[in-house]
């Protein structure tokens, strides 16, 4: 190709948005990437990982891709991020696809599901047993293509200003959970909001919420829900698995390089395993500093609480496959995924932690 008709089709990317490839620098043949996340800078645990996972990019290209990384609310608000990059006027967005279960329900499924799967078991669905492909089918109807590029581990159920006996207490409760946890959490009478990230806390002091998940210990610690809220239930049904996305324009990524896509795509599975580690590495620890040196008081639900929320997500699911054939096909192939997996860890790698534990007595 000569350089007029390189430039020539550069500036047409640049008047038809969805198909803008980030501004190059023609002489040193680099590509600039710009990069919107739903997460406050330098937020501890998603944030970092997010500013991280672009860095990388920059890093393991050798400067060949340049990331330019916004954190929310400096290009565009957290919940803009899919249309920003859906219209081309960004190349990516750093999210939790749960976000915009709005516009199709099957992206909850690739950030978590009420009673669903664990990171790693998320992780085997996607990459081993048709999670990707269906990813794929979802996103492009939107103009996008995603990648796994994080995942929180099995988050707490939550903050709560009072404790929870029954399902009876969660009625009136106004609570920031978003997905279909949030739907569950409807059935049973109580009212979610979805709030971004950098929102929830004021909104929790204000007492305009009463209640809200985030993630675990690692990264509620800093966001100092304690000050507002001092049980900590310790175990939800809502995110067990908490996987990120790393959402593309699908003709910017068209028009990569294979070379291109292949950093994007390493540097992507690189953070994928990273985030989730850091949370393991850090949750005990941090759960700890709450409970001695901030009063932080823990709870579980009891099994009448958990029965209830199965019996609403019974409900969330069935309404959930009725949207369309292709959201019938994602629940089908996670659903009987997330058997086969989970059978055979539970008689070994849940068993085995089981049994290490009462010997150990952790």
């Amino acid at each position: 190709m000569d350089r007029r008709s390189f430039i020539k089709k550069a500036g047409v990317a640049g008047s038809v948005g969805a198909a803008a490839l980030a501004t190059p620098a023609l002489s040193q043949g680099i590509k600039e990437m710009t990069i919107v996340s739903t997460w406050p800078r330098d937020f501890p645990g998603l944030g970092i990982s997010a500013q991280r996972l672009a860095a990388r990019i920059t890093e393991l290209s050798e400067g060949k891709l340049t990331t330019k990384y916004f954190a929310a609310g400096e290009r565009v608000a957290p919940f803009d991020s899919f249309d920003e990059v859906r219209s081309g006027n960004s190349n990516a967005y750093i999210a939790a696809d749960y976000y915009w279960k709005g516009k199709h329900p099957g992206f909850a499924y690739y950030t978590s599901v009420p009673f669903g799967m664990t990171t790693p078991e998320w992780n085997a669905w996607i990459k081993f047993k048709g999670g990707q492909e269906l990813w794929d089918e979802l996103s492009a109807e939107f103009g996008l293509k995603a990648l796994t590029c994080g995942g929180t581990g099995a988050q707490a159920g939550g903050w709560f200003n009072k404790e929870i006996n029954s399902a009876e207490d969660l009625k009136g409760l106004k609570m920031r959970i978003p997905g279909l946890g949030g739907d569950v959490m409807a059935k049973l009478g109580a009212s979610p909001v979805s709030l971004p990230g950098g929102q929830i806390y004021e909104n929790l002091v204000s007492g305009s919420i009463d209640a809200t998940e985030w993630v675990g210990p690692f990264n509620d610690y800093f966001m100092k829900f304690y000050e507002a809220a001092k049980f900590y239930y310790t175990a939800g049904m809502h995110e067990p698995g908490g996987g990120l996305a790393f959402g593309m324009n699908k003709e910017w990524w068209d028009g990569l390089s294979s070379w291109e896509q292949a950093v994007i795509t390493a540097a992507c599975m690189e953070e994928n395993a990273a985030q989730p580690e850091e949370a393991i590495a850090k949750n005990g620890e941090y759960l700890s500093k709450m409970v001695s040196e901030n009063g932080v008081q823990t709870r579980e639900f009891n099994d009448d609480v958990w029965d209830s929320f199965g019996e609403a997500a019974a409900e969330v699911f069935e309404e959930t496959r009725a949207h369309s054939d292709l959201a019938a096909r994602i629940d089908d192939s996670y659903q009987s995924s997330m058997r086969e997996i989970a059978g055979w860890r539970a008689k070994a790698e849940i068993a085995y932690v089981g049994q290490r534990n009462r010997v150990l007595d952790i």
